[in-house]
């Protein structure tokens, strides 16, 4: 390894510092399910509240779900991020932001208690992740033509 130079463009620091608001955006979120769980009496471990033995299941499930599934895509998310940025580290950075605000109104949403709710502004996020899937795929493809 000696000799061997790692050089990124300056603007991969808008990747680096997206993922880590993404982090915060996790903690949020984690933070919210620590709180729907005293709201609604559902202690750990149990990922979900049965609705015959709670009233307030659904709420709580609701609550669980938006950071379930935000926790689910934060592998591919933060795989596409790190990769696309090498060769578009701006174009990612937006992307990025993009979808780390859409995910905030996804968990908002789901978080009402109707799921329905999590897609009003959330859908987004897809198309977001769609425009890293690109990023990635040119990365890639000019990796392989270089």
């Amino acid at each position: 390894m000696a000799g061997m130079e790692l050089v990124l463009p300056k603007e991969y620091g808008y990747v680096a510092l997206v993922l880590v608001f993404y982090c915060f955006l996790n903690f949020w979120m984690a933070a919210q399910v620590g709180r729907a769980r005293k709201r609604f009496n559902v202690p750990y471990p149990t990922l979900y509240a049965s609705e015959s033995e709670n009233k307030e299941a659904k709420l709580f499930n609701c609550v669980q779900r938006g950071h379930q599934n935000s926790l689910e895509m934060m592998p591919v998310f933060f795989m596409l991020m790190i990769l696309g940025g090498l060769r578009h580290p701006c174009t990612c950075g937006v992307l990025g932001a993009l979808y780390t605000v859409t995910r905030f109104f996804y968990f908002k949403g789901y978080s009402t208690g109707d799921p329905q709710n999590r897609l009003t502004i959330g859908k987004y996020g897809f198309l977001a992740l769609l425009g890293l899937m690109v990023s990635t795929i040119s990365f890639g493809v000019s990796l392989l033509l270089s």
